[in-house]
């Protein structure tokens, strides 16, 4: 007897039998195309790409503008040292009584280069002085609203060149951290004009500033009315539910925004816990650790900003809040 192809010689043994042949029309697992995608035979190294967008994020740095706005005496300054966990914010010196409050608002920025294991950040803070300082605060939004701007305009203008810098200078303001006084009660009509007017030009962030002054009581009942008043309103802060578009962007911003605004405390100096240096303010009856979730929100907003948020708070600048700028200003070009 002739042998089939591919069979044994020897008979096969009891209980052993020879496996069915494939269907023609049937394809082994590995060679089936998955829904969606291409099946690859082979490592070609796509992921390899990631690696190369690193090393070059590595050499050239990258750009983050923030902006803090609030009264004077909310702990602005102290906030963005303990973000940065340096002195990228100079805290104002004690000048003479007649130069104590600003007449109107102003702006100053510092900018500084951060380095941390090998990725640079070119950072730069712009404060508010003057804000909400006056017995009438009419307009004071103005001349941020008019700063925030400009560096829309100054973007735009390099970008319609004919011959273009390679890598556009980027002073856009990325994101805003509006410090909402710890009354305890419910947002003052400056605090809601404000958010309603700016959130419709820049990402703002809302914190409830020096926390420890307010109960754990008192701290969730004026988050709850805080956020009833924002949403009475109409007022969207970061982040904002028009732009989740991926399911688990979604759910991560979910949990976000029923969290803010941020109870949050600022502290720029070291005491020792446990036999561990932490960042904390100190008072008679212990130390309020910063980076402590049972005792603030301050590291929510740290990993807002920086952790998982700063590449979406640069896309939705860039893809939202300019776009609505450069489409505007280009309009008013053409009529």
């Amino acid at each position: 007897v002739v042998p089939r192809t591919g069979s044994s010689l020897e008979p096969p043994e009891p209980g052993m039998e020879p496996p069915a042949a494939a269907a023609p029309d049937e394809l082994p697992p590995a060679a089936k195309p998955e829904q969606g995608g291409r099946e690859l035979f082979g490592y070609v190294g796509i992921e390899a790409v990631l690696d190369q967008m690193k090393i070059k994020t590595m050499k050239t740095g990258f750009e983050f503008n923030i902006m803090v706005v609030g009264q004077s005496g909310l702990g602005k300054s102290t906030m963005v040292n303990t973000l940065f966990k340096s002195k990228v914010s100079r805290k104002a010196t004690q000048p003479g009584r007649e130069e104590r409050v600003p007449k109107t608002v102003q702006l100053q920025s510092v900018t500084h280069v951060i380095e941390e294991k090998g990725v640079k950040m070119k950072l730069t803070v712009t404060d508010t002085p003057g804000f909400g300082d006056q017995i009438n605060n009419e307009n004071c939004w103005d001349p941020i609203i008019k700063y925030i701007n400009e560096q829309y305009e100054r973007y735009l203008r390099e970008e319609i060149l004919i011959t273009r810098k390679r890598k556009i200078p980027d002073t856009r303001v990325h994101g805003c951290v509006y410090f909402v006084p710890p009354t305890g009660h419910w947002l003052r009509p400056l605090d809601l004009e404000f958010m309603r007017r700016l959130s419709k030009i820049v990402n703002v962030v809302p914190v409830i500033a020096k926390a420890d002054t307010l109960t754990l009581e008192e701290r969730a009942e004026f988050k709850q009315r805080i956020q009833r008043d924002l949403k009475a309103h109409g007022i969207s802060v970061y982040p904002q539910e028009d732009f989740d578009e991926d399911p688990d962007d979604r759910a991560l911003n979910d949990r976000i925004r029923e969290k803010i605004p941020f109870a949050v405390v600022g502290a720029d100096q070291e005491h020792q816990v446990n036999g561990k240096r932490v960042l904390g303010r100190k008072t008679k009856w212990g130390i309020i650790e910063v980076e402590n979730p049972m005792h603030c929100e301050f590291p929510m907003l740290r990993d807002l900003l920086i952790r998982s948020h700063l590449q979406d708070l640069k896309d939705i600048t860039h893809n939202v809040h300019y776009e609505s700028y450069r489409v505007r200003r280009l309009n008013e070009s053409n009529r």
